[in-house]
């Protein structure tokens, strides 16, 4: 049977996260033995096994890697159509638009400006979220647009309006000998011993390795760069939050960052729409 039921959809997605059945259950709320059984018959029912169960623990297995992928992007459709089914029926017409904290605020200013000044403005609601969390509250129907940015986010199944485009510079401690020179290239940050780049998580949540401290949030940052312990590759509109403790230089060689409205493809929204106008003029 090829009919997959979201309940039990949750159920393996929360065993996958977690890859520990007793955690699962006590996130879901249920007794461990139900789970278990729910999850022998999903695998019956499809066929293939979804987890390696052995004394060292819970892997998931390649057919189960692929099941949580497409699981997610499922209970991320069936919660996005009822949260704007619910905002379709409300008396007020606003928009949510999604952008990391931190991030082209001086954009984000002139748009939100530029759209209350339009005849058919609506209420916009900004929802600061973390490193690649934007993806997620589209797809999910938390938020209705966001502000990305190419390369580092995922784009994929959306579509986008460019905005702008500007290069990436060192954020380094204002008292760092590198903090003189007028530019920098690549080679010169990742050879600097005392003063390792900052790690922020991929799209998985997963720090790549390295010497860096993992980064969660811009204050954490701001406050590790000021004290000497690491610098940050970032584009040159973050100068906007820079502290006195901290200096920017532009990096000559780093690939140029541009920052997009996206939105869902399927999306027919008269509010969308029309911050889509305000957003192509002012680029």
């Amino acid at each position: 049977m090829d009919t997959l039921e979201t309940r039990e959809l949750r159920y393996f997605v929360t065993v996958a996260e977690e890859l520990h059945f007793s955690r699962a259950a006590e996130r879901l709320g249920i007794a461990q033995p139900p789970l278990s059984r729910a999850i022998a018959q999903l695998e019956r029912r499809l066929g293939v096994t979804l987890l390696d169960r052995n004394r060292r623990g819970v892997t998931l297995t390649d057919a189960g890697r692929v099941l949580l992928d497409e699981a997610r992007t499922v209970l991320d459709a069936t919660s996005a159509a009822a949260r704007r089914t619910r905002r379709a029926a409300s008396a007020t017409n606003r928009l949510t638009l999604a952008t990391k904290a931190g991030t082209n605020h001086e954009l984000l200013r002139k748009l939100l400006d530029a759209h209350a000044g339009e005849p058919d403005a609506v209420d916009i609601d900004v929802l600061l979220c973390g490193m690649g969390e934007q993806a997620r509250m589209l797809r999910d129907g938390r938020a209705d647009v966001a502000l990305m940015q190419r390369p580092f986010d995922a784009l994929a199944g959306f579509d986008t309006e460019d905005l702008l485009t500007e290069q990436q510079v060192a954020i380094l401690p204002a008292g760092h000998p590198l903090a003189a020179r007028t530019s920098l290239t690549m080679a010169d940050i990742s050879d600097v011993a005392d003063l390792p780049v900052a790690r922020w998580p991929r799209q998985d949540g997963i720090y790549e390795p390295g010497p860096g401290p993992e980064i969660h949030d811009q204050s954490q940052l701001a406050q590790l760069i000021a004290l000497g312990h690491t610098m940050a590759v970032l584009c040159a509109s973050s100068r906007s939050w820079l502290w006195n403790g901290h200096a920017a230089v532009p990096l000559t060689d780093a690939p140029h960052v541009t920052t997009v409205l996206a939105w869902p493809p399927h999306s027919r929204s008269r509010a969308v729409a029309g911050l889509l106008r305000t957003a192509t003029r002012l680029r």
